[in-house]
């Protein structure tokens, strides 16, 4: 499926999204710094393992991204969600956030996010917690990696 907005195509799918693009948009992010050769087609396999996607083309550059990963029924979570830079501020994000609530509309989702980001997700309906009482457990496996050596970055 493809949909205009705001003169830019938002695709949704989970298949033959490039690599390159993905790890461009994570440095924009400052969520990664160099990728190994051997490792940049993790940037493919975490699309084609998730359930949905929807990647946004300003012509041939994607310059927003979100995938979810979901039982289908009862509950999503959002598990990347980026803009670029240059194109913050124009309810990209937010359009994102809309089109997956809306493949699961009465379901549980869930943001996989700092705190920095709680105010957009509040502005798109999300609910934050009191952190003193709710929070949501996690365990880092990369962190754990480099902390024994089997990954440098």
């Amino acid at each position: 499926m493809y949909q205009f907005f705001n003169g830019m195509i938002i695709r949704e799918g989970t298949k033959g999204v490039p690599a390159d693009a993905v790890e461009c948009l994570f440095k924009d992010a400052g969520w990664v710094r160099t990728t190994p050769q051997w490792q940049k087609e993790k940037f493919t396999l975490i699309f084609e393992n998730s359930t949905w996607a929807f990647t946004v083309w300003d012509g041939n550059e994607m310059i927003g991204m979100v995938r979810v990963i979901s039982d289908q029924i009862m509950a999503a979570n959002i598990m990347d969600l980026v803009v670029s830079t240059d194109y913050r501020g124009r309810g990209i994000g937010r359009k994102l956030v809309e089109l997956c609530v809306g493949k699961l509309p009465h379901g549980d989702w869930f943001a996989h996010t700092s705190a920095d980001n709680f105010p957009f997700y509040k502005n798109c309906g999300f609910e934050v917690k009191d952190l003193s009482e709710n929070g949501t457990c996690s365990y880092y496996g990369y962190i754990k990696a480099r902390e024994e050596g089997h990954r440098l970055t």
